[in-house]
């Protein structure tokens, strides 16, 4: 890796922990010598989805990418830095000739059987939908084509979740699926078409198997969060409840079929149980702790000592801070794209604003004032960060001046209706499970790595 790639890979490491309050590894993470591997990453937003997976693993990757983003200004030099692939999509370019895509399919076929990574997201475009979509045949046909050159090949699904995917300071999981090899998937296919085919196949269902998936927005936020309920109990980790919420789609989708009066039920307990939390401006580790107004992690002893600097940090970058949504305001961007606009100007926004408050520091206040001034300015915005994720949370919640008794009496009814739904949970998760041990096994169609 050269040197401005591993300070940007450095940086960007830096900056998606600043715009995430947390972000959580699992599953089975490369290592840095992973070598010849193709991932295959689920597409939630343009910029920051390629920043995580990129900063993330340990070994080298170079990112695929629409061409489209060379046009924006600065991006350029970053993508180039960071050995970023374009590549031009029919909806970007109509007139695109059938075939235009094989120098591309070759460079990266090169750069696989060479011992290069590739990063691609196989749904081909970025989307706001709560399951993942069609995967396109690209990824496969770059691997079907590298195996001419190379027997050892690999590739590797990528799942992006997040608690609340278009806000600054949430939390995400990268979580990395199991590493299939491509020769062994090649077992018993003739041609390099039915070997992209089976590819895509498999990496389509290691995708699925690792993401929270749904019809609907509102089904999917339920399952999400019987998924917290559970996790409650044992493990707050986005991991563990990644997988619950996994296993609770698994049971939903068996018993909607053979017992839709246990999962009518349940469901019916579970949207009145977490409506009430809504309403009462609670969540359900609230419940669980039986205390709903400590700061868990914003005010921990050594933020309580920052708190002076934090002030300072929150009047001096209040301008940048409301900038970056002004300006996508402004634009009417949505979604996905309203997400990469917030980064990209705060990127371009914050640093030169940094910049700004130490040359006036340096040059309009006396030694050793001026040094001082230039430390404050840089130290204070990360002291304010965690009183920011505490007063988020705050004011989020509709009830902070419930009086304690009342608060009290709602809390012990409340665990009470929440003992009541972890048993019918509990029940239909067992009937889920009778039904699951009584159905007769269906082959696999997903070839094992070797």
């Amino acid at each position: 890796m050269s040197a401005l790639r591993d300070l940007l890979r450095v940086g960007f490491g830096r900056i998606a922990r600043i715009y995430f309050r947390e972000i959580e590894v699992a599953g089975e993470v490369p290592d840095a010598s992973t070598a010849g591997r193709l991932f295959g990453a689920n597409h939630v937003n343009a910029l920051v989805d390629p920043i995580l997976v990129l900063t993330q693993a340990p070994c080298e990757i170079s990112p695929i990418a629409k061409s489209t983003l060379w046009q924006i200004p600065g991006l350029r030099f970053l993508l180039d830095a960071a050995g970023a692939v374009p590549i031009v999509r029919r909806r970007d370019d109509p007139t695109k000739a059938a075939g235009s895509d094989d120098a591309v399919f070759a460079r990266v076929a090169s750069h696989l059987a060479t011992g290069g990574n590739i990063l691609i997201f196989p749904e081909g475009t970025s989307h706001n939908e709560p399951h993942l979509l069609a995967l396109k045949t690209g990824a496969g046909r770059m691997l079907a084509r590298a195996r001419r050159a190379s027997a050892a090949l690999t590739f590797q699904a990528v799942a992006l979740e997040f608690d609340r995917r278009d806000v600054f300071r949430s939390r995400c999981l990268v979580l990395f699926g199991p590493v299939r090899d491509v020769a062994t998937v090649a077992r018993d296919v003739t041609d390099d078409d039915a070997l992209a085919a089976r590819i895509t196949d498999v990496l389509a269902g290691d995708l699925s198997g690792l993401l929270v998936e749904a019809e609907s927005w509102e089904a999917r936020m339920l399952l999400v969060r019987v998924a917290e309920l559970f996790a409650d109990e044992a493990s707050g980790s986005l991991a563990a409840r990644n997988a619950l919420g996994r296993r609770v789609e698994e049971a939903r989708a068996a018993l909607r079929d053979d017992a839709p009066d246990v999962l009518s039920r349940a469901t019916t307990e579970a949207r009145a149980y977490f409506e009430e939390l809504d309403t009462l401006g609670l969540t359900d580790a609230d419940v669980v702790r039986g205390a709903r107004t400590r700061a868990r992690d914003g005010a921990a002893a050594w933020a309580l000592v920052a708190l002076p600097l934090a002030l300072v940090g929150f009047a001096l970058y209040a301008i940048p801070y409301q900038l970056p949504r002004l300006v996508t305001s402004r634009l009417g961007a949505s979604g996905d794209v309203a997400s990469t606009y917030k980064l990209g100007v705060g990127l371009a926004v914050f640093p030169l604003w940094a910049t700004l408050l130490v040359a006036a520091a340096l040059f309009a206040l006396p030694w050793p004032a001026s040094w001082i001034g230039a430390l404050v300015a840089v130290a204070s915005p990360f002291a304010a960060l965690p009183w920011l994720d505490h007063l988020d949370r705050v004011s989020a919640k509709a009830s902070t001046l419930v009086p304690p008794e009342i608060r009290g009496d709602r809390l012990h009814a409340l665990a009470g209706k929440r003992a009541a739904l972890l048993t019918l949970l509990e029940t239909a998760r067992d009937r889920e499970g009778a039904l699951s041990r009584s159905a007769p096994p269906s082959p696999s169609t997903r070839p094992e790595a070797g």
